[in-house]
């Protein structure tokens, strides 16, 4: 058994949502947190058909419970009518409620109950290298992504087919959050080519034979159902002409790969060192939410194409992800030109696969794979 690091309140004292992607271990969490949770599985026919009608039957079977529960609901985006009734209850008898869920998109956009700014935001992220301990392989989890149960698995490629299966089904098509099924599906393909890169969405339009606009919508989708974020350009005080498109990451570097057909990734190759970008990213921004340390993250890049992979806060770290085993000079071109504009850039980072620490003459630290995020989760950079 793994130990997540998302770290949820004790039963009882918050209500909260608790966000991920389908099969990151929200439900394995929250069963080993509360085992004694009343449990609202929405996934269930018979339970989603007893409320679907009837929201108020919530109410009525806690209100004749003998004491106060605590109520998990799982999969909740499915029932967003529900939430009234979590409401009523939260305010009026302080029952408190874990709401579980892979999409917000339905309660966002269907203008649903969110509690009033009441219930606190959780997030969860697949496995990172720190839950993983000795079991951590880097090769592995850039070939085979973060989801647990396809890191863990020895078929991992027929569990990725599965997932985007389901999600074309569940999420997407039983929704109804596209018109035409195969169109997106040609979509996620296309924008799988384009992780950890500047979105040109005329680019990827014109290849899918829709406009752009549909394709910002189909981004939009890929973010509402956390199966991607963006990372913003970081445009403070600039010197020189800076790209303004925003970079989009998969929340999940398997799924990458499976809709990319990359095939096995050997280190050392182009396609090794995107996926190794991804894995950067996704440490980071656990990092980011399991802390809650609020740090802003971006990255840096002039007009003419010289980069900086992410950017903390205001420029307070810079780090170039390079998936070599030997660094050179022309890996360190980004930061050493970021410092032109921004000198008061505070530590400059490159997370590599050199096999020891050290640290260049004009103070930029080249920092294994392992050893960075080991620093990271020992919180030495934010």
């Amino acid at each position: 058994m793994h130990k997540r690091k998302l770290k949820l309140p004790p039963p009882g004292t918050e209500t909260f949502f608790l966000w991920g992607p389908r099969q990151t271990g929200k439900t394995t969490l929250l069963r080993q947190l509360y085992p004694d949770a009343v449990w609202v599985d929405l996934l269930k026919s018979e339970e989603y058909r007893r409320y679907l009608n009837n929201p108020e039957r919530l109410r009525q079977e806690l209100l004749s419970l003998d004491s106060t529960p605590f109520v998990v609901i799982d999969e909740v985006q499915k029932l967003p009518i529900l939430l009234d009734e979590v409401h009523w209850l939260h305010e009026n008898l302080n029952i408190h409620f874990a709401l579980c869920g892979s999409s917000a998109r339905k309660i966002r956009r269907g203008h649903a109950n969110l509690l009033g700014g009441r219930a606190i935001r959780y997030e969860m992220f697949g496995f990172v290298s720190v839950e993983l301990g000795q079991e951590f392989d880097l090769c592995k989890i850039i070939n085979q992504g973060y989801l647990p149960r396809v890191y863990l698995s020895t078929k991992p490629h027929r569990l990725l087919d599965a997932y985007v299966s389901n999600y074309l089904k569940e999420e997407v098509a039983a929704e109804g959050l596209v018109r035409t099924l195969p169109i997106f599906s040609n979509f996620l393909g296309l924008a799988s080519l384009s992780d950890t890169e500047p979105v040109n969405f005329s680019t990827i339009a014109r290849d899918c034979g829709v406009s752009s606009q549909t394709v910002r919508e189909y981004f939009q989708i890929l973010e509402d159902t956390l199966l991607g974020r963006w990372l913003p350009s970081y445009r403070k005080r600039p010197k020189r002409r800076i790209a303004a498109a925003s970079k989009f990451y998969f929340a999940d570097v398997g799924v990458v790969n499976f809709l990319a057909k990359r095939g096995p990734l050997a280190p050392g190759s182009e396609l090794f060192g995107k996926a190794f970008e991804n894995w950067c990213f996704h440490e980071l921004s656990a990092y980011n939410k399991y802390r809650e340390a609020f740090a802003e993250l971006y990255y840096w890049r002039l007009a003419g194409g010289t980069e900086v992979d992410f950017i903390i806060n205001d420029c307070e770290i810079a780090i170039e992800a390079k998936a070599t085993g030997t660094i050179h000079a022309s890996h360190l071109k980004g930061l050493r030109s970021l410092i032109i504009d921004h000198p008061n850039v505070k530590r400059r980072l490159v997370v590599c696969n050199e096999p020891k620490m050290r640290r260049t003459e004009d103070n930029i630290e080249i920092i294994p794979a392992h050893d960075f995020a080991a620093k990271l989760w020992n919180g030495e950079f934010f």
